[in-house]
């Protein structure tokens, strides 16, 4: 017999118990794997429903990019940013699920969820790698012997930051004296930009940088600084601020040279704060800007800033006083005196911007933002809806020619967009006699019947765009850092913001990093001859290499 038969008991009452003991114990363990099984089921489940809204709200976003034209439509726009929003939630999820069906799984023999990620991209070749060696073993785990060979090895790759951190440059002159005529010999000093000043070029580009591109008003900045153990005043932060300005004006003349010599600028302005005694003036920026990618040409893109108090005609017309050409903007009265025909040097071709009009439909057919307002929504214009549609066609139109040469766009223009065009100013005569004075659609609709021929200068010339949004993408900087240094503290200072905005929107446009391209005009534009300077602007500038900024 086997010896788990000669362990039973030989009485039936003790055979009964053991066999109540067993019984007991086999269903405690059922009970516990059901538990965990149901547990990373659970878990499981959670991670699926992740993944699958996860894969759905990519797709969506991934259309709605697609769809997107020009200027970003407000109802997409508002739906990509709240898909985006989702999907960062849904991914935090989903990792947090996945690391609970981990822990489930780790309990139990089921199998634990593997979420699907996405192949991951190597990181960059010019980033310097630091080798940390695990210490191998002396032995062999299995047998003991130290007859160990190298076969391989094996390297994992984990991106880190090392925090920044400060140096001091000392920059030494040795002295010469002669044994003949005693005469003492030394190299001159270092440049600085500011007379007998401290800072680096890398420095000096990244206060700028922090303060005109990343809206971090001064004062916050030396609060930062100070807490790294730097004690930079505010005072003296403007001071390099000021000193810096003065020294960059050379290129913010080739630039504004550049842009004014285009034959199609785009125009628009913003609202800005300057202070004033006791309140703050409603100031504006004005920008202009040269993109001739639109239709192909070759031209280097650049952005040009003006600021004033106020938004009078008198500003434009200071601006653009040597410009020659077409003008892209909105329906602006003070940009009318630029149109006319006793205009000296000649009066300027007036291009009205579509995604104005369309806007004006639009508010009376947003959906989403009608079922926000619940009961107080107003009913959505079907002729607006219509209206936004037809527009829409129009766009898809020139989604298509984007890129292409002037005479290819003119001419697919007139074979495609002029029939919709025709068609829906037709429809806007006939739907506008039907409507009273005081409607609001009719006021989009005359909004653009009395200004047809400025809408439609597109179909005469093939380098005009749709739209006026490189120069309202150009504003959005101001329009966000509003909300960080609410005003400018002089019309100095407006005009300072003006003036850094040209340089740095410029290098933006140009696919050139505004900070590196800052430090390292910083440090040569001492040295660079009048002649040269062309050299120092983004579209001709060379980065260094990257040894040579190490060293």
């Amino acid at each position: 017999m086997s010896n788990a038969t000669e362990e039973l008991p030989e009485d039936l009452s003790s055979a009964l118990a053991l066999l109540a003991q067993e019984r007991a114990r086999r269903i405690a363990a059922e009970a516990e794997a059901a538990t965990a099984k149901a547990e990373a089921a659970s878990a499981n489940a959670l991670v699926s429903h992740s993944e699958a809204l996860i894969a759905r709200l990519k797709l969506e976003i991934d259309k709605v990019r697609r769809e997107l034209y020009g200027s970003r439509s407000e109802r997409k726009a508002r739906l990509l940013e709240q898909m985006e929003l989702q999907l960062e939630e849904f991914e935090a999820d989903a990792g947090e699920d996945e690391l609970a069906a981990e822990i489930a799984a780790k309990a139990s023999a089921v199998k634990a969820f593997e979420r699907k990620r996405p192949s991951r991209k190597p990181f960059p070749e010019h980033l310097p790698r630091e080798r940390v060696l695990i210490t191998a073993p002396t032995k062999c785990a299995c047998c003991g012997s130290t007859k160990l060979s190298k076969l391989g090895e094996d390297i994992t790759e984990t991106l880190e930051v090392v925090p920044r951190h400060w140096k001091v440059i000392q920059t030494v002159r040795e002295k010469f004296t002669c044994r003949e005529c005693e005469k003492i010999t030394q190299p001159p000093a270092p440049f600085h930009v500011t007379p007998r000043g401290f800072a680096g070029p890398n420095l000096l580009a990244m206060i700028l940088f922090e303060k005109f591109a990343q809206h971090q008003p001064l004062n916050r900045q030396s609060e930062r600084y100070a807490r790294e153990g730097i004690d930079l005043s505010l005072s003296t932060l403007a001071d390099q601020v000021g000193a810096c300005a003065a020294a960059l004006k050379p290129l913010h003349s080739l630039i504004e040279a550049h842009v004014l010599a285009a034959e199609r600028l785009h125009g628009d302005d913003t609202t800005v704060p300057i202070l004033a005694k006791g309140k703050t003036d409603t100031g504006r920026i004005w920008t202009y800007v040269r993109d001739d990618r639109p239709f192909g040409g070759l031209s280097p893109p650049a952005g040009l800033y003006y600021a004033s108090r106020d938004r009078r005609q008198e500003h434009p017309e200071r601006h653009l006083k040597t410009f020659t050409g077409i003008l892209q903007a909105d329906a602006y009265g003070g940009y009318n005196p630029l149109f006319k025909v006793d205009r000296d040097p000649g009066p300027l071709t007036q291009a009205l911007c579509w995604a104005h009009s369309r806007r004006k439909f639009f508010v009376l057919a947003d959906i989403a933002a009608n079922a926000k307002r619940g009961k107080n929504a107003a009913p959505i214009s079907p002729m607006a809806l219509e209206a936004v549609k037809r527009i829409d066609a129009l766009f898809n139109i020139e989604r298509d020619i984007n890129g292409l040469p002037a005479d290819q766009r003119l001419e697919r223009r007139r074979k495609d967009s002029l029939p919709f065009v025709d068609d829906l100013q037709a429809w806007l005569q006939t739907e506008r006699a039907k409507l009273s004075r005081s409607s609001p659609v009719a006021e989009a609709i005359d909004y653009m019947l009395k200004r047809w021929d400025g809408f439609t200068s597109f179909l005469d010339d093939g380098r005009i765009c749709l739209t006026n949004n490189a120069a309202e993408r150009a504003l959005r900087g101001f329009a966000l850092g509003r909300k960080s240094w609410l005003f400018a503290g002089s019309d100095r200072g407006a005009d300072r913001a003006a003036f850094m905005a040209t340089l740095i929107m410029t290098a933006k446009l140009n696919d050139i990093d505004p900070q590196a391209w800052l430090a390292d005009v910083l440090a040569r534009i001492a040295e660079t001859p009048v002649t040269r300077l062309e050299q120092l602007l983004p579209w001709n500038w060379t980065p260094p290499t990257i040894n040579a900024q190490a060293a």
